[in-house]
């Protein structure tokens, strides 16, 4: 499922989202810069994630974070995104912001990490779209999902991880990636792809329940 946003609100949100998240890709918002959605993540339908015969409820926690670091502003850009693509996942009966009764719990962070930096790129996963040829910057992006059941003392735990591609003035696209509007549309586009997938391996996980 796409969430779409309305143009002049994604266009927005695109500028404050790129100030406040401070990422090389996405401070490029001006001149012939494209950009582009790496094609290894795909989305997953929440149809295809397998649903607790019960659904319970769930307290919901959520964190952007830049390099690691907690990013208060681009949480609160992006929170509304978040919980509506959970709430919409069909893993729960409602997404709640305060403890609910047995205790269940799931935390969702986001965590923005810039390509070009070497100390973060490192440390991230290869296998994705990803090159410096020519003028293209690179900003990746890891999502890690934690769900702590009723009655349980270690919590599940899902990673998945992207990665969004600009590129600026004649420079080649970036292999398997998809060529998007602006920037909004790529973080959009990223965000969805990125949960849906850590969401999908949660679900699909013995031991939720």
């Amino acid at each position: 499922m796409q969430f779409a946003l309305r143009a002049e609100w994604r266009q927005g949100f695109a500028r404050a989202f790129a100030a406040l998240v401070g990422g090389v890709a996405l401070s490029v918002l001006t001149g012939c810069a494209t950009h582009y959605v790496d094609g290894a993540t795909k989305g997953i339908q929440a149809s295809e994630f397998k649903r607790p015969a019960a659904p319970a409820p769930v307290q919901f926690l959520y964190e952007f974070e830049t390099k690691g670091v907690a990013n208060a502003k681009a949480t609160d850009y992006t929170r509304k995104m978040i919980q509506d693509q959970v709430a919409s996942s069909g893993l729960f009966s409602s997404i709640e912001d305060k403890p609910v009764a047995g205790g269940a719990l799931l935390s969702v962070k986001l965590n923005n990490v810039p390509m070009q930096d070497d100390a973060f790129s490192k440390g991230f996963v290869t296998g994705l779209t990803f090159g410096l040829a020519g003028s293209q910057v690179s900003d990746g992006y890891i999502c890690t999902v934690s769900y702590m059941a009723p009655g349980q003392q270690q919590p599940i735990v899902k990673t998945a991880r992207h990665v969004i591609h600009t590129t600026i003035g004649a420079a080649k696209s970036p292999g398997d990636a998809k060529e998007v509007k602006d920037i909004g549309e790529a973080v959009t586009m990223m965000t969805n792809q990125v949960l849906s997938t850590a969401l999908n391996d949660l679900s699909q996980d013995p031991s939720f329940r």
